[in-house]
């Protein structure tokens, strides 16, 4: 996660119009539109920006504000969602962020927007110099800074002038990762310093294991032969795509579309998903994606199924990644990660013996450590590990949910951070159900092929059944300061809840009995429908600052546009948060 934002509310201005889009057959998620730059879509970003200015008491844009394009979404019905990245007389703004919706006819609907006060600062001189910065930027993070960057800190409650340095090689992130400094520029205070890559693994997490002297013994499946997987077409001309098969660690004989270099030798590089790649980091922690080693071969016949070969945790990687970008795309429309027609990349065998996954948004690219030999064993290369992580990219592209407050040992805290962790376990589970692989049976748990003795990490039914991080059930004000993984909890529940419904059942082999905070049954829509609710929320309604009540107040409008506002998913999803005991009357009041 990147640059947590601290700022504690996040206005969300309803909107005027009832939405009427139609449900599709299987998830009734409207399928998005890639996102382009503002030239392509020069008309709703246009008009959105406008807009955003004539509506500035709602929107909170100001003289010598500029708004720029992050994302545009198109409804099928016409209505339009542009998300702004904001300047203040030239500096970024940190949680300046917002979204502006129109009509069909390009008319003001609404906005949702992370800060509820203006964003020009108090002074706009500066105390400190960009070298006073970066040297206390190099001190906190204990690595390399770079230059040092005046910005806007909007994150606070109050807007302040600031300086953002990136360091490198710092001795505070696991594997000497970089990390983001935000130093004021008045005061020299630090004002954040965060981790640049998403840890699955996290440092409370670890602690824990190391105090119980737990030892993680991933789960690997048996990988029987499949039989007419590898072929090429177009042959003799090439490049050219070809269908080879993998052996891998955890899910079993895998198809594997790679490309065809010459009559024997082949790529692990797939052009049918926008030349998705996966690559070899060698044992060195590398952020540069470029830097990694290309793996080939030459019969299209990919690894062992076990360790001894490299290039098996890369089948699981290359497998991963791409099941996740087509449950993406054949569930939403959406095009990669960034919804921008760009393929993912992942570099396997990152550093050395690190027990760790990573969506690093700095590579743009998913790394993998192979196991610390310790508490981990194996490559953390488990399916819905890289669902999980990918998604995080998936929020980085669009809400940039992020934490409220970081430690000084990396543990990140706070709602917004805790939502950004339950979409990943979210939409990571529904990998798991889109690839539907029968060595890896999918399900409502999380890391349950990571070997631990409680079967799972997380799990979303019940999810203080999860010892390891304290993970809550409910909703309570302290929620709001607690660690991410723990606090991701109560979203995850409230997606249960609306997808399956409370109390026991039984679905694919896993039993499961979902509580309510207040002991009311709450009967199911159906994981389709809650999916797409969760997902258009995300992507239309989610601003950086998002919390629970935030949340709740999101998925209801999506409801609201995808079923209409007096529909049963619409009712459902109020009971499924109240059975989290996130409601309308506990809403905590600003600043909380």
């Amino acid at each position: 996660m990147r640059r947590p934002h601290i700022r504690r509310v996040a206005i969300a201005v309803a909107v005027t119009t009832a939405a009427t889009l139609p449900a599709g057959p299987a998830f009734a998620a409207a399928p998005d539109s890639p996102a382009r730059a503002a030239a392509s879509a020069s008309s709703p970003v246009d008009a959105a920006r406008a807009a955003a200015f004539a509506h500035a008491s709602a929107t909170g844009v100001t003289q010598g504000d500029t708004l720029r394009a992050k994302d545009v979404m198109t409804d099928p019905d016409g209505k339009q969602h542009v998300r702004f990245v904001r300047t203040h007389q030239g500096l970024p703004v940190l949680g300046g962020d917002l979204v502006v919706h129109l009509s069909r006819q390009s008319g003001y609907l609404g906005v949702t927007r992370a800060a509820d006060h203006v964003v020009k600062p108090a002074s706009i001189e500066a105390k400190l110099t960009p070298q006073q910065a970066e040297q206390k930027a190099a001190m906190v993070a204990k690595g390399d800074a770079g230059g040092a960057e005046l910005v806007v800190d909007a994150r606070d409650g109050a807007a302040a002038l600031a300086y953002q340095v990136r360091v490198t090689d710092s001795d505070t992130t696991k594997a000497g990762g970089s990390r983001t400094v935000v130093v004021d520029a008045g005061s020299g205070k630090i004002r954040s310093n965060t981790p640049d890559s998403d840890e699955f693994i996290s440092p409370s997490l670890e602690d824990t294991l190391r105090k119980r002297g737990e030892r993680a013994n991933p789960e690997t499946a048996s990988a029987t032969a499949l039989s007419g997987l590898t072929g090429a077409t177009g042959a003799g001309h090439y490049p050219a795509t070809a269908t080879g098969s993998g052996a891998s660690l955890f899910d079993g004989k895998v198809a594997l579309t790679t490309t065809q270099t010459a009559r024997t030798s082949f790529l692990l590089k797939d052009p049918s998903r926008w030349n998705t790649e996966t690559r070899d980091a060698r044992g060195q922690e590398l952020e540069a994606f470029s830097r990694g080693k290309k793996f080939t071969d030459g019969d299209n016949k990919w690894g062992t199924g076990t360790t001894s070969s490299r290039t098996t945790a890369a089948v699981d990687a290359q497998y991963g990644i791409t099941q996740t970008l087509d449950f993406y795309k054949k569930t939403f429309g959406r095009k990669g990660i960034k919804n921008n027609s760009a393929g993912a990349r992942g570099m396997v065998h990152f550093g050395n013996k690190v027990g760790n996954a990573f969506w690093d948004s700095t590579c743009g690219c998913m790394l993998y450590g192979d196991g610390d030999g310790d508490l981990f064993k194996k490559p953390l290369v488990v399916l819905d590990v890289t669902g999980h992580e990918l998604t995080h990219g998936v929020v980085d592209a669009t809400a940039a949910l992020e934490p409220t407050r970081v430690d000084q040992d990396g543990n990140q805290y706070g709602e917004p951070g805790a939502l950004n962790e339950s979409l990943a376990d979210i939409f990571g589970s529904n990998v798991e159900f889109s690839a539907n692989n029968p060595k890896n049976p999918p399900n409502f748990l999380i890391g349950e092929k990571l070997g631990l003795a409680q079967k799972f990490l997380r799990r979303l039914d019940h999810p203080s059944l999860d010892k390891l991080e304290g993970t809550v059930d409910y909703w309570a004000p302290e929620v709001y300061d607690t660690e991410v993984h723990a606090g991701s909890g109560v979203s995850s529940h409230a997606y249960y809840l609306l997808a399956e419904g409370s109390g026991r059942k039984t679905i694919g082999g896993v039993t499961y009995d979902s509580p309510t905070y207040d002991g009311s049954r709450v009967t199911g829509i159906g994981r389709a429908k809650a999916t797409a609710i969760f997902y258009r929320a995300l992507t239309r309604y989610m601003v950086s600052t998002t919390d629970f009540h935030d949340a709740r107040k999101a998925t209801l409008k999506a409801a609201a546009d995808l079923y209409g506002a007096s529909s049963t998913e619409y009712k459902t999803v109020d009971k499924a948060w109240a059975a989290v005991n996130v409601t309308t009357a506990n809403t905590p009041a600003a600043g909380h």
